[in-house]
């Protein structure tokens, strides 16, 4: 090991595509996701909380049908 480290790539939106679903929920949730790409990390936690809570009242709401 020699001791030097390279430096830390910068941060920015890693281009990560969504396929659709073809479910509006489950589209609307993932839509969420992809809004995250530039927003600070510290941000991210509320939007992943709000798009868990989505993606379990769709699945409650499938299995009601």
């Amino acid at each position: 090991m020699s001791g030097t480290s390279e430096p830390a790539a910068p941060a920015g939106p890693l281009g990560v595509e969504l396929v659709p679903t073809g479910h509006p929920g489950v589209d609307a949730g993932l839509a969420r996701l992809e809004a995250l790409d530039g927003v600070p990390a510290e941000a991210h936690v509320a939007v992943y909380e709000d798009v868990h809570q989505r993606l379990a009242d769709t699945l409650a709401a499938l299995d009601q049908e």
